[in-house]
């Protein structure tokens, strides 16, 4: 207040002064009287636009009592002896006080304009801040403190519909708040003690009230923030339904596509074991061959029963987080080979190509997972090609990952597939019926790498082929070998010999 008061008696004294220095110098100059009034006029207009219209208006009574007394004959009088005189004293006077109240006006709009204007932008930047929230409690906590900090305002506290608590920008902030609930009941906004109660409007529905303190903002400001209040805590909410009602679809959808998968490979071995018993409990006429042939067929089908159960129970216990991992370095090829053995049934038919150097890093693995995952993208790449195309197994290092990939010859996977291949139960429209599996296998083994620190990715083109490829970080142990030799046996299971090649 006091350092307020300092600047206006500085503001009137330079008006002062500037009226000494301006009569002096024209005194000095000797100049006429129409250059007299248009310098004094100058400084009017100057003290107005920047100062105010109090300013100007003693610069203007100052400034015309100095050109009368100082100019207009007789000089050193107050009096005024010729008519023409009184013309250019009253001309003087008139046009220095409508001018300076012009120039007033001018500053005012200006500084409204301005004000305006960083209005506006403070309320984009609040619609800016609203739209990152998507989350309803996140967006009712941090609201308050938004609208104190984007406006510079003491304090904002809030109440909404539905909710009983009441939002504060600080602890300390303190508004009436029987005021404030009672402005959420009538939908009208209320000023008191310098605090503004702003309803929050959506079209004739109120969704809470808002309380600011300490502010300087105009009423279209206000009504402003209320409405943006209004639509981001109605957007919230939508959000917030939208992706429950899209989490229910999902739900839906993977229910659906248990059943129908579950439905589809259940049926298969259920109607093979079905039929072979009751070949055999007919007592048709079936030597040891076709009765042996007919319990292998029994066995066969209930081992891939029995697959589904584990993993299906497999898939619950990763998805909840519930498995641990028996990390320790290992090369990829003690997993590898173990793999091709389990996945013989599918690969059998397929020429294998193995391009693994023998020095290549160890790896931190978990060695009977990560067998289960090369397990998975070998009996996929069986399956899903054509007897007789060859798959191929590549291992390199990139980087500070090992990466190894299994490339098949088979009808390829489209671009919207590629994304939905690594869902649970997902199969593709044209192998759902096709080939054997429940659609777990790439769910599993995405969880399974995750785990280990890496990722999985695809490469696939209609009718050319797949390529699925791990990364896996590569174990630093500076006491140890960085480099670890195994070389692959004959495959005697499958009776042939896998060609390990170096590149």
């Amino acid at each position: 207040m006091k350092s307020q008061a300092r600047i206006q008696a500085a503001r009137f004294s330079l008006v002062v002064a500037a009226i000494a220095v301006i009569t002096a110098i024209d005194l000095r100059l000797h100049v006429n009287v129409t250059t007299v009034a248009l310098t004094l006029l100058i400084a009017v207009l100057l003290a107005s636009a920047y100062w105010g219209l109090r300013y100007a208006l003693v610069l203007a009574l100052g400034a015309a009592a100095a050109f009368n007394f100082y100019f207009l004959p007789p000089v050193g009088s107050f009096r005024i002896l010729y008519p023409q005189d009184w013309v250019a004293f009253v001309a003087f006077l008139t046009t220095a006080l409508v001018a300076s109240n012009l120039a007033e006006r001018a500053r005012r709009d200006a500084d409204a304009a301005k004000h305006r204007r960083r209005e506006a932008e403070q309320l984009y930047e609040l619609s800016q801040r609203f739209l990152a929230s998507e989350n309803e409690l996140e967006l009712l906590n941090a609201l308050p403190l938004y609208v104190k900090q984007i406006f510079s305002v003491r304090d904002v506290c809030m109440v909404v519909a539905d909710h009983p608590s009441l939002y504060r920008s600080s602890p300390s902030a303190a508004v009436d708040e029987s005021l404030l609930r009672l402005t959420l009941l009538r939908g009208e906004p209320a000023v008191q003690n310098g605090t503004a109660y702003i309803p929050l409007r959506l079209s004739v529905r109120t969704a809470g009230a808002l309380a600011v303190s300490g502010y300087d903002l105009s009423r279209e400001a206000l009504d402003a923030i209320g409405s943006l209040a209004g639509l981001a805590l109605e957007r919230a909410r939508a959000l917030e339904a939208l992706r429950k009602n899209q989490v229910t679809q999902e739900n839906q959808r993977l229910q659906s596509a248990l059943l129908d998968s579950v439905t589809h490979e259940l049926q298969t071995p259920l109607t093979t074991i079905k039929h072979n018993v009751t070949t055999l409990l007919n007592g048709a006429a079936v030597d040891d061959q076709g009765k042996r042939a007919l319990l292998t067929g029994i066995d066969e089908q209930t081992d891939r029963l029995n697959r589904m159960v584990d993993e299906a129970a497999e898939m619950s216990q990763l998805d909840s987080g519930n498995f641990k991992l028996d990390l320790r370095p290992h090369c990829i090829q003690e997993a590898l080979q173990p793999a091709l053995q389990d996945a013989k049934a599918a690969i059998d038919n397929h020429p294998i190509e193995i391009v693994v150097p023998p020095d290549l890093p160890l790896v931190r693995i978990d060695l009977a997972r990560m067998r289960e995952v090369l397990m998975h993208l070998l009996d996929n790449a069986g399956k899903y090609s054509a007897p007789g195309t060859p798959i191929k197994i590549t291992a390199e290092v990139k980087s500070d990952f090992l990466v190894i990939s299994v490339a098949d010859r088979g009808v390829g996977i489209d671009s919207f597939e590629q994304t939905l291949i690594f869902d649970k139960f997902y199969r593709g429209g044209r192998e759902r019926y096709t080939s054997p599996g429940a659609g777990m296998g790439l769910p599993i083994a995405k969880v399974i790498i995750a785990a280990h620190g890496g990722s999985i990715a695809v490469v696939s083109q209609l009718g050319s082929g797949s390529v699925f490829s791990l990364s896996i970080p590569i174990y630093v142990n500076p006491g140890a070998s960085p480099k670890h030799q195994v070389n692959f046996p004959a495959n005697t299971a499958t009776g042939k010999d896998y060609n390990l090649a170096e590149r």
